[in-house]
């Protein structure tokens, strides 16, 4: 009877007491955060996730000098 309580009981509630305290851990790790409402007291930062294109242009104007050559719009010719 003990060795069933242990087995099926014991050994499993110790694995999930486990895992939630693992998960749990970076919740009282005591780091801040910040929450909506709370003033933002950090410098401003962009973010762009291709930092070496930021302020290029993939849209090249036309050789005669009449506009662009984008293609594409609405109905997706491209």
């Amino acid at each position: 009877m003990v060795e069933t309580i242990l087995v099926f009981a014991l050994i499993p509630l110790a694995i999930y007491g486990a895992v939630s305290l693992a998960t749990l851990r970076s919740k009282f790790s005591g780091a801040q955060r910040y929450r909506p409402g709370q003033p933002w007291e950090h410098p401003p930062q962009w973010w762009s996730a291709n930092p070496e294109g930021v302020g290029t242009s993939r849209i090249q104007p036309a050789a005669d000098g009449t506009g662009t050559t984008a293609k594409g719009g609405a109905r997706g010719n491209w």
